[in-house]
């Protein structure tokens, strides 16, 4: 038996609150640990969970009143999302290579990493197979905007691991560059099928 729209349009709303949460919460955790540990990933990485906590209030306000108009302008403000997220990896990754920043370790900022990772995996898979259930593109490409989180925040781990246990303080910067072709991949596929639809 398939949940009714009502039914998934309260998960899509939960599953957004979770995500918004999560991320309120992680921009205060990250900004703490990156000074703590004068870590340029650990700023970036608070800096993108902005960007998701932006992405999340553009579903709410889509989900909330579904007209045609407003699903188009909620499609283009995620896919600024992504243009946003793939230029602030970009020229993180620049600036830290450049300067060959080496930041301190961060205990905290591994165990955070690590949870966010798993959380925004499960997130994005809900959201995903919700988006699909209601034939919402917006709660769709909103998960994989959480799917980038998570695979930020794996690669933003990677570093903070390999430089804590080998000293490869460049292995974070060059991990964020893989992300930057998937988030212009979403960017421009979000504004493809808009022009499409």
């Amino acid at each position: 038996m398939t949940p009714d729209r009502d039914a998934l349009l309260r998960r899509g709303l939960r599953l957004e609150y979770v995500t918004l949460g999560w991320n309120v919460a992680g921009v205060g955790v990250l900004a703490w640990s990156a000074v703590a540990a004068r870590s340029v990933a650990l700023a970036g990485f608070g800096i993108d969970s902005l960007i998701e906590i932006g992405a999340s209030a553009v579903v709410v306000w889509e989900l909330s009143g579904g007209s045609p108009v407003r699903r188009g302008r909620a499609l283009r403000l995620i896919g600024g999302a992504f243009a946003l997220l793939g230029l602030y990896l970009l020229v993180q990754g620049a600036l830290v290579l450049s300067v060959g920043h080496r930041a301190g370790h961060s205990p905290v900022g591994i165990g955070w990493t690590a949870v966010t990772a798993a959380l925004m995996f499960s997130l994005a898979l809900g959201k995903a197979r919700t988006g699909e259930a209601l034939g919402n593109p917006v709660l769709s490409a909103e998960g994989r905007v959480t799917a980038v989180d998570g695979i930020l925040a794996v690669a933003v781990l990677c570093g903070l691991v390999l430089d804590a246990a080998l000293g490869w303080w460049w292995a974070d910067p060059v991990a964020g560059f893989v992300l930057v072709f998937y988030a212009v991949r979403e960017c421009r596929s979000i504004f493809a099928a808009h022009e499409d639809g």
